[in-house]
């Protein structure tokens, strides 16, 4: 019923773009469902909160890309944090140490910012110089158009979903303070498994980004989560060679990816004082995060402490079908 809505919704706003309609009259007419502690509404085969779709439309409208931009995407929970303390670290080796680093006194979310979340947005990016770092939980087909346009570099980061859904659900949980979550884990599940979370589906949204890496592997590269565990010396010379900072042998010789892998750690990261203490605001204040609340385990089939057997071949069997003919593993 939401698709077909939705369509509706899409076809009468055909000849509109997001300067042309203010955003809140057109999130109104949206197809909308309560859950995940908020309504979502349904906007071009995603579901979202609508101050995020609001946003995103500002983005759409205000970004100005430029040619030597770098998109961090991720679905929600799927290691944005590492991936932008990972990313910051190499681009930025030479300009600090690791004793005078920004990551040791401010979070990662603060050193890449978010293109259509606040803190940040698009104004702010806007005054950084170039090259740009940004961040981003957008769907691709959802990206402000100049970045495909002007080749811009997207590194998109995948986690397998049944640790994704854990994750997602004690974040959300966190951020309702716990006790204050409206939603049962077994009923978040199987919104989830429709589809029905926020920038889901998730198999959507992991789709458009590994279809955009065939297309153009040089501009858009897609990473896996459980890679960066298993071989975190690997993953980040790859992505400093795509960055296009690769390390030079003297950096080699001298165990600077060893250096750059340890600094950006779980348990480093973790370890550190910002990042256990403070909060970030949301939404004009009416949701404060906790700095800790994006630390908490990342260890790899956690999932498995939190659903049953059943749950997890359930979604085992969801996104091998929804993968199907795709190439794509997870």
């Amino acid at each position: 019923m939401a698709q077909n809505q939705s369509d509706d919704v899409e076809e009468s706003h055909a000849n509109n773009s997001p300067s042309e309609t203010y955003p809140e009259t057109l999130i109104a007419t949206l197809p909308m469902r309560e859950g995940w502690s908020t309504p979502l509404v349904f906007y071009k085969n995603f579901w979202l909160r609508s101050p995020m779709l609001k946003d995103l439309l500002l983005a759409q409208n205000k970004f100005r890309p430029r040619h030597d931009d770098t998109i961090l995407a991720t679905n929600p929970k799927s290691g944005t944090t590492w991936l932008k303390a990972l990313a910051f670290t190499i681009v930025n080796r030479h300009r600090y140490t690791f004793t005078n680093h920004p990551l040791l006194i401010c979070i990662p979310q603060d050193v890449v910012p978010f293109l259509e979340i606040k803190p940040g947005g698009p104004e702010y990016v806007e005054t950084l110089p170039s090259p740009r770092l940004i961040s981003t939980h957008s769907p691709f087909s959802l990206l402000p158009p100049g970045i495909s346009s002007l080749g811009c570099r997207i590194v998109y980061l995948c986690r397998e979903p049944k640790d994704t859904f854990v994750s997602r659900w004690h974040f959300e949980r966190k951020i309702c303070k716990d006790d204050d979550y409206p939603v049962s884990f077994n009923d978040a599940f199987d919104m989830f498994c429709e589809g029905f979370s926020p920038y889901g589906p998730f198999w959507n949204h992991n789709l458009e980004y590994w279809k955009e890496s065939l297309r153009r592997p040089k501009e858009v590269i897609f990473l896996r989560y459980e890679e960066i565990v298993s071989d975190p010396l690997e993953v980040v010379r790859k992505l400093a060679r795509f960055l296009g900072v690769p390390f030079t042998m003297q950096e080699e010789e001298s165990r600077v990816v060893d250096q750059v892998v340890n600094f950006c750690s779980f348990e480093s990261l973790r370890s550190l004082g910002v990042n256990r203490t403070g909060r970030v605001e949301h939404a004009g204040g009416k949701i404060s995060i906790d700095h800790s609340s994006y630390f908490r385990k990342g260890k790899v089939g956690d999932w498995v402490n939190h659903m049953s057997k059943d749950m997890g071949e359930k979604l085992d069997l969801l996104v091998e079908d929804k993968f199907k003919g795709s190439g794509l593993e997870i």
